[in-house]
């Protein structure tokens, strides 16, 4: 099963590569068994803030320096995307939501990914059209997610249903749900032809500020402490396998992406602006940077209960099947280092 799904996926993540922009071509030197300097570290990231540890750790050639040289880069709307790309051994890692993070591990039963580190918790929303004030409001309105299956996509079929609505896969039910990716988004709120969308940032904050949305749920209210992983760290088995010092390397250099941002918070709002702007050819208004930076929190813990918790609501909702988790987490190296600098360790429970 696992080679057929390989096999499928190869396709379809050429394609998502081929049309990334921001790509540098793919060849045999990432994940072919070499070591130390003949490998280039593949890596995946969206251009999202909830990935400023990536568009940081890039930028300001914190991962070249710990890596030797820069990570060769792709960029995905939404995890599926990067997932395929990562089970067709076109990327090694990637930063990557929880529930594609999930499905990846469940697809391979357990033989082809790891999460090795936590990148980031908060920073999701969903904003509606003015007049939509309860969840009993959105009967028969439309709400857009980045994609089928991801994150996002699963936490808000999961809170309608909490609410006693549906939204089913085939875009029926009481709630229709419209899959797109978020700079769509931002055209067809504004053209009226969505209702409101469950959103990461920035892209929550642009339809506050831009188009005149209105917040009518901060995702961080749902779970305890205000606490979710949004982002996380997700590498190829056989990479981790193969290049373990090169791991190590990668999550020396998230730590310190990491402590950038917390410690240099103007400069790291300034980096992601810039490194959004290469990928989408437009700064972000200085209203909508700082209002989304504030809803994120950078980290490297994996929150691992909400990681859990996000299965079971895949699972309720019908978009996964059960699925035991035991070993999804390989901590291990990141703790290493961790411990080396002197910070406290991480937990996967």
């Amino acid at each position: 099963m696992h080679r057929r799904l390989r096999w499928r996926a190869a396709a379809a993540a050429l394609i998502v590569l081929a049309g990334a922009g921001t790509l540098s071509a793919c060849g045999d030197d990432g994940g072919d068994g070499k070591s130390g300097a003949d490998t280039q570290l593949r890596l995946g990231y969206f251009p999202n803030i909830t990935h400023a540890t990536a568009l940081v750790g890039v930028e300001k050639g914190i991962f070249a320096k710990h890596l030797g040289k820069a990570p060769k880069t792709a960029t995905f709307n939404a995890g599926p995307a990067a997932v395929e790309a990562l089970f067709s051994g076109a990327i090694d890692a990637t930063f990557v939501g929880p529930n594609p993070s999930i499905n990846a591990w469940a697809q391979s039963h357990g033989k082809a990914v790891h999460i090795i580190s936590g990148a980031a918790s908060g920073g999701v929303a969903l904003i509606v059209k003015p007049g939509i004030k309860s969840a009993q409001d959105l009967k028969g309105k439309k709400i857009a997610t980045p994609q089928l299956g991801n994150t996002q996509d699963v936490a808000v079929r999961y809170w309608l249903k909490q609410q006693g609505l549906t939204a089913n896969k085939d875009g029926s039910g009481d709630v229709k749900i419209v899959p797109q990716e978020n700079a769509q988004t931002l055209q067809t709120f504004q053209q009226g032809t969505i209702d409101g969308a469950w959103v990461p940032e920035p892209y929550a904050s642009r339809l506050v500020l831009e188009d005149k949305g209105v917040k009518l749920l901060d995702e961080a209210s749902l779970w305890p402490g205000g606490k979710f992983v949004i982002t996380n760290l997700l590498v190829s088995q056989e990479f981790e396998k193969k290049h373990p010092d090169e791991v190590k390397k990668l999550l020396q250099g998230v730590v310190e992406a990491t402590d950038y941002i917390n410690q240099n918070k103007a400069d790291a709002e300034k980096v992601t602006n810039e490194a959004l702007t290469k990928l989408s050819g437009k700064p972000l208004k200085p209203a909508v940077l700082d209002s989304a930076f504030k809803s994120i929190t950078f980290t490297v813990d994996p929150v691992a209960s909400s990681l859990t918790a996000g299965a079971q609501h895949a699972e309720q909702i019908g978009l996964l099947q059960k699925t035991d988790l035991n070993g999804i987490y390989s901590l291990g190296p990141l703790n290493d280092v961790l411990k080396a600098s002197g910070k406290a360790q991480v937990s996967d429970k």
